[in-house]
């Protein structure tokens, strides 16, 4: 339902403002501050058309609809995002009661719901009922992980609207926020329109039978002498005769194929051109928070990791496919090896859109280091060589090596013919005066860390500092030194 509509169906006209406009006026009704409105409007938007889940100057992202509330991930200025939600109370078992009686009664609504669509007058059917469906601004309770203490915060603002874009898309998703699921509220309406059917065709048969008991011979009644039709489908208010209704005796899907037909003949139609492969992985789709159920939170975090890891194994398929045209076409090997778990655990935190790196950790990048009995800042040192350089930019972390003789001491030499003083040991090359070091990996290429700068005070041997993974390796150690200072 989008925009403003007339409700279709017997009665004076009802025209009603979309459900992510009534949402919008009382978010904006309840709003203390119109400059962080305009900012969160602004974060909305800025999200609007990425798909990747990259945190970048604004964007909302893991959009989560549950009972009583609404949450979701929203990138400020910031590399980490920040929890938003809103709250809106759910509607008691006897405001549930009266709303689903009266959607009930009026034949066109329970034929609309039960078609998946929730047309635009049923707020004013509840409203009839007595029953507040769509939310006004004392309802609304924003909140937001940043210290801002704004009614709302950008961040939830930014919420806000984009949640009121999601209602318009999906109106049933403000039902769950009042605490039904769709499919428990068609499945109410369907059992209340069966009954009332019942009731009314048991009325009409009362009536007629004692027409017919008094006009019929013998005191036989009509439906004796004709038969009772048993086994007839029951139609629905608002179905026509001979239109699938719900529960009805028999039916027949016309659309069906029956699969003698399908296997009759071993002629099959060539298959379809692969759809291109994607810019960037996409986001999941919004998970309830429901008493007894999986996690919301742990759901969206392993849907993200399933499409990052189908679009690297997509990736590899297509180098595959290449691989004539040119060396180098598939040389990553396996896109999705077998790891340890401590490993797995180190993919999962360098790849997850969610999880932030140096020294920037979040409760849930914690809960994942703990999981593999690691600390959290042990996990994220892991989680940036992984981003350097996969499993190899990991071996350059944890293991020191003797390289031989060849392309390590050209580097060196390269180096020093700049003015760059190094000193060596085994793999590791340490800038004199500055917080820099290269490490030499297996695979031939220069991968650059940084020292915290209090640090390099310190009269400690170079190993001993607290040295990170910091921007990206590269085959030359001069190109490796350029790519840490741009970073």
């Amino acid at each position: 339902m989008n925009g403003a509509g007339q409700a279709r169906g017997a009665g004076p006209e009802r025209v009603t403002e979309s459900w992510g406009g009534a949402w919008l006026r009382a978010m904006e009704g309840a709003a203390r501050d119109l400059a962080r409105l305009e900012r969160g409007r602004a974060y909305a938007r800025a999200g609007q058309g990425f798909g990747s889940g990259r945190a970048g100057a604004g964007g909302v992202s893991a959009v989560r609809v549950g009972p009583g509330r609404v949450t979701a991930y929203v990138h400020g200025s910031r590399p980490r995002p920040y929890r938003a939600e809103w709250r809106l109370p759910m509607l008691s078992e006897e405001e549930w009661d009266a709303f689903l009686a009266a959607v009930a009664a009026r034949p066109v609504d329970a034929a609309a719901l039960l078609d998946g669509e929730i047309p635009p007058g049923v707020a004013a059917t509840a409203r009839s009922a007595g029953v507040q469906l769509l939310p006004d601004a004392g309802e609304l309770i924003p909140a937001c992980s940043c210290p801002d203490q704004g009614h709302p915060c950008k961040h939830a603002a930014a919420l806000g609207y984009e949640t009121g874009r999601l209602l318009d898309a999906d109106p049933w998703a403000l039902l769950l926020v009042r605490g039904r699921e769709a499919e428990t509220v068609r499945e109410e309406v369907a059992r209340r329109s069966v009954a009332r059917q019942d009731t009314g065709t048991a009325r009409q048969g009362r009536s007629a039978e004692q027409q017919s008991m008094s006009s019929a011979p013998h005191g036989r009644s009509s439906a004796q002498q004709e038969g009772t039709g048993a086994g007839a489908d029951r139609v629905l208010p608002g179905v026509s005769p001979g239109v699938p209704g719900v529960l009805p005796a028999q039916r027949q899907l016309s659309s069906t194929v029956p699969a003698r037909e399908v296997f009759a003949t071993a002629v099959r139609p060539p298959l379809p051109e692969l759809l291109p492969l994607p810019e960037a992985p996409g986001e999941p789709g919004t998970f309830p928070d429901l008493p007894g159920a999986p996690s919301a939170d742990a759901l969206t975090f392993l849907a993200t990791d399933a499409a990052t890891r189908a679009r690297l194994a997509l990736t590899a398929m297509s180098a595959e496919g290449n691989a004539e045209e040119g060396p180098g076409a598939a040389e990553d090997g396996d896109p999705l090896p077998e790891l340890s778990l401590w490993h797995d655990t180190i993919r999962l935190a360098a790849t997850h859109p969610q999880l932030t790196g140096r020294r920037s950790l979040t409760s849930l990048f914690a809960a994942l280091a703990r999981s593999a009995g690691r600390d959290a800042l042990e996990l994220a040192r892991a989680a940036a060589a992984w981003r350097q350089g996969g499993p190899a930019g990991l071996g350059v972390l944890e293991t020191a090596w003797d390289p031989p003789a060849g392309d390590f001491d050209r580097g060196r030499s390269a180096l020093a013919g700049l003015g760059i003083t190094m000193t060596i040991h085994r793999n590791h090359l340490t800038h004199t005066t500055r917080p820099v070091q290269l490490r030499y990996g297996r695979d031939g290429r220069w991968y650059p860390y940084r020292a915290a700068p209090e640090e390099t005070s310190q009269p400690e041997s170079p190993d001993r500092r607290d040295w990170w993974p910091e921007g990206p390796a590269a085959p030359d150690p001069v190109q490796a030194l350029t790519g840490l200072r741009e970073h």
